[in-house]
């Protein structure tokens, strides 16, 4: 079986049916988007709310937001973030507390810094206690309005269950593209299994697999600045075609979905890279393709074929056989 050589394209060289697949792909996604982007975000709200549920016992409900549970759980800090009123911003935490910035971003990532002085920190997460204690939202933790009763179970879960639903609102974006690259990487295992090809062993190198293989999220590593530098470019699939010979390199796809037009433009770039990057390492005839689901329109798509990247539908993943699989 012979391989479409770098020259010869399946879509980057058909722009007459761009409009049309664009149409189509927007309506797979939407579709998509409509029946299970729901159910993942609530999935994610539902481990959200059991997470800051935690979060409002270890600080007793917020009444006791105090220098060691921040020092022991330094993670807590988006939780505690979004439980005041208005929900505050990390830089306007920085600004209203007068802290170190390095420690709050540190915070954000469930760390605290490794260099800062004992008793700046000590001083530091106090302030940040007495503001997060000063500004909880007393709207949603009702008990916080008397002090002569502590909370109900009730309303404990349904406060937490808010919270949640800003912190899931915070990264809605990000709950959505990852339930789409599951689904997508699964469409992609679903047909190649259909035509008898094998996922390998997890760590398996990219130029040790067999032919009729593939895997999902594997470095390929190249070299840059001359060979002084080696960097690894994750790849989403990474397939051996049956009838590859010794020492050929496998396809690999990077899989894209994509919600809006803007975002796509703005990121086009990133393809192009990775291409230039490759080319450089292994030669013009490196075989890289895009998977796409959704909106990418005419200018995305114009770049990306300038490039030499050419891609599959995914309302058309059949045409992943005319790349050699």
């Amino acid at each position: 079986m012979t391989h479409d050589s770098p020259t010869v394209g399946v879509n980057r060289t058909n722009p007459d049916r761009w409009k049309a697949d664009i149409a189509l792909s927007v309506d797979m996604y939407n579709t998509w988007f409509m029946e299970f982007a729901p159910s993942a975000y609530r999935e994610t709200r539902v481990k959200v709310t059991a997470d800051v549920e935690a979060t409002l016992r270890t600080t007793e409900n917020l009444t006791n937001v105090s220098v060691a549970l921040l020092k022991d759980n330094p993670g807590v800090l988006p939780t505690l973030r979004m439980s005041t009123c208005p929900p505050i911003a990390v830089d306007r935490l920085v600004g209203l507390a007068g802290v170190s910035k390095n420690l709050v971003s540190a915070m954000e990532t469930s760390k605290l810094p490794s260099r800062m002085k004992a008793i700046s920190l000590e001083s530091d997460l106090e302030r940040i206690g007495t503001i997060i204690e000063r500004m909880a939202d007393p709207d949603i933790f009702v008990w916080l309005k008397r002090e002569d009763r502590s909370a109900t179970e009730t309303e404990v879960h349904r406060a937490a269950t808010i919270v949640a639903d800003r912190l899931c609102g915070a990264v809605a974006n990000p709950i959505i593209r990852n339930a789409q690259e599951k689904r997508q990487l699964a469409s992609i295992a679903s047909w190649l299994e259909a035509h008898g090809y094998k996922r390998t062993v997890d760590g398996t190198r990219y130029d040790a697999m067999p032919p009729g293989t593939f895997s999902f999220r594997t470095n390929v590593p190249v070299k840059l600045e001359g060979g002084l530098i080696t960097i690894n470019i994750p790849v989403d699939a990474v397939v051996m075609p049956h009838a590859s010979g010794q020492g050929e390199m496998p396809l690999l796809i990077e899989a894209k979905s994509a919600g809006d037009f803007t975002n796509v433009n703005k990121r086009r770039k990133e393809e192009a890279v990775k291409m230039a990057q490759l080319r450089s390492n292994y030669g013009a005839g490196i075989r890289f393709i895009l998977f796409l689901c959704g909106y990418f329109d005419t200018g995305y798509l114009g770049y990306e074929a300038a490039e030499g990247i050419d891609w599959v539908w995914e309302h058309r993943i059949d045409e992943l056989a005319k790349f050699g699989l």
